[in-house]
C-alpha cells in the first residue's frame, strides 16, 4: 500500500494507476485488466487493489462496482466518531444524498465536542466558538453545515436530492474545518516552539506588559 497524506482528488478513475480503494478505503496502487475486445466483454475493465485485493469493474470507462464515491476522504486529524459518521455519509451518498447530510450533521455535533465544546446545542456550540474568536469563514462553514443538516431531516426549503453538488460540498466543509480548527493551530504552535526561549520569554513579557 502506498501511504499518501490529506489526499483530496485521489478518487478511482479509469486506468489511474493508484487511488482511495472504493472498497477497503485505502490508497493504493491497481493492477488493472481488460476484456477481450469484439466480445460480450468488450468495454469491460477491472481494477485490483493491492492492498485488499478486492476488485472494482468498470465498463465503458465508468465503475459500476462497487458504487462510484465521488467524495474526498475525511482529514485523519477529526477524531474517530467523527470519521464514522462522515465515512457512512459517504457510503450512502449516491443513494441518499439527504441521509448523508444528516449524518454530517452528526459529525458536524461530535466535532464540536472535538473543539471543545458539548455538543448538546451545535447552534449554541457555534455562538461559545464566536465568543473565542471564530473566524468568520470557520463559522459560515459550520452554520451551512449544521443549517442544511438540520433542512435534510426536517421538511424545509432545500431539497438536497434535487440539488447533490449542495450534499457534496459539506463533506468538503467539514475537511475545512478540521483544517482551520486543528490542523493549522498544531502547526503554529509547532513552529512557535521552535523559538529560542529567551525569544518566547521576550514575547510573555511583552504582551504581559501591554496588558497592564
Amino acid at each position: 500500500m502506498e501511504y499518501k497524506e490529506n489526499i483530496q482528488n485521489e478518487l478511482p478513475e479509469f486506468r489511474k494507476s493508484a487511488f482511495f480503494c472504493p472498497n477497503c478505503s485505502a490508497y493504493a496502487k491497481q493492477k488493472w485488466t481488460f476484456g477481450p475486445q469484439t466480445t460480450q466483454y468488450e468495454g469491460i475493465a477491472i481494477a485490483e487493489c493491492e492492498h485488499c485485493y478486492e476488485k472494482s469493474i468498470w465498463y465503458k470507462r465508468k465503475m459500476i462496482y462497487p458504487q462510484n464515491i465521488n467524495v474526498e476522504m475525511p482529514l485523519e486529524v477529526l477524531n474517530e466518531k467523527v470519521k464514522s459518521n462522515y465515512m457512512e455519509a459517504r457510503e450512502i451518498f449516491n443513494d441518499s444524498p439527504k441521509g448523508a447530510c444528516a449524518l454530517l450533521r452528526l459529525a458536524l455535533q461530535e466535532l464540536c465536542i472535538q473543539l471543545g465544546k458539548d455538543g448538546k446545542d451545535i447552534n449554541n456550540n457555534i455562538k461559545e466558538l464566536v465568543k473565542d474568536g471564530l473566524p468568520n469563514g470557520v463559522q459560515k462553514a459550520l452554520d451551512i453545515v449544521r443549517v442544511i443538516g438540520n433542512e435534510a431531516v426536517h421538511p424545509g426549503t432545500i431539497d438536497v436530492n434535487d440539488n447533490v453538488e449542495i450534499a457534496l460540498k459539506l463533506f468538503k466543509l467539514i475537511n475545512f474545518i478540521a483544517e482551520k480548527m486543528i490542523i493549522e493551530p498544531k502547526e503554529l504552535e509547532e513552529l512557535y516552539a521552535k523559538l529560542p526561549e529567551n525569544k518566547r520569554e521576550q514575547i510573555k513579557n511583552r504582551d504581559k506588559t501591554s496588558k497592564e
